[in-house]
């Protein structure tokens, strides 16, 4: 199964936008959508925490890979900064395109649908480049960093919100939001990373461990979904990923807990 199908086999954009007008007919505000569109780990906190390193001075042209259901780039765009988002997933740029219409203030922003290791940019047109929970399904780490290298101005950033390899995967639990089975995960360990960027033309390289925050987080996650909140809530996580997430949820808090996996920041800047 190719990466977009794992997100596109429950993805029902129009289905799911409906639900969204009935349940918030006068428009929605960003923490009423984050149950759809911040569905990495920490929620809409997390994508607050990551936003801070944002310079309107400098930050004029930002790329949001993988940007999913586009609830970082609405973040962003009511701290006053456009993004472009780029998904390989189409469905989920239509419904990126469809939320920004159900925003009680309305936004607009690019979206389009590529692949990151391809990025249909030219030579150092970019000012800043953002991951979250999206490097994690990138086969080959070197070609997607090579081609944000290429894309960005010198001194350009790249931030990262991401998932990486723990102390032990051996205790690696699937299915996990990003990938039904190990065959689509591609998480690679923290010093991988670093050497990684650091070979592609990558400096001043800072990686923050959010780990603690993250399994906290879930925790409390799990606790309301187990006691029946998320399905009383009038959106929900389910509703992109499908039934599945149920599991999904628990191996996350399990993955995190044997430190399988890990939760990092990552601030670098093109040389």
């Amino acid at each position: 199964m190719s990466i977009d199908k794992h997100y596109d086999q429950s993805l029902q954009p129009e289905w799911i936008l409906e639900q969204v007008h009935s349940a918030y007919p006068e428009g929605a505000n960003l923490f009423q959508l984050a149950p759809l569109d911040q569905l990495h780990i920490g929620g809409i906190k997390a994508s607050e925490r990551l936003l801070r390193h944002l310079d309107p001075g400098r930050h004029n042209r930002i790329l949001d890979i993988g940007s999913g259901a586009g609830g970082l780039m609405r973040q962003a765009s009511a701290l006053g900064f456009s993004m472009i988002g780029l998904d390989i997933t189409h469905a989920f740029n239509r419904l990126n395109l469809g939320l920004n219409r159900c925003l009680s203030s309305q936004v607009s922003n690019p979206i389009i649908t590529a692949d990151a290791h391809h990025l249909p940019f030219v030579d150092e047109s970019i000012d800043l480049i953002l991951f979250q929970h999206s490097f994690l399904n990138m086969p080959d780490n070197r070609r997607v960093l090579d081609e944000c290298c290429r894309v960005l101005m010198p001194g350009g950033s790249l931030l990262m919100h991401e998932v990486v390899c723990g102390e032990h995967p051996e205790q690696m639990r699937y299915p996990v939001p990003w990938a039904q089975d190990a065959a689509h995960s591609h998480l690679t360990r923290q010093q991988t990373l670093l050497q990684q960027l650091q070979q592609s033309g990558f400096s001043e390289v800072r990686i923050d461990d959010w780990s603690d925050e993250a399994l906290a987080w879930r925790k409390r996650q799990l606790d309301k979904e187990q006691s029946g909140g998320a399905i009383r809530a009038l959106l929900s996580p389910t509703m992109v990923l499908g039934p599945r997430f149920a599991t999904m949820g628990k191996n996350l808090v399990l993955n995190l807990e044997s430190r399988a996996i890990r939760v990092v920041e990552v601030v670098a800047t093109r040389n």
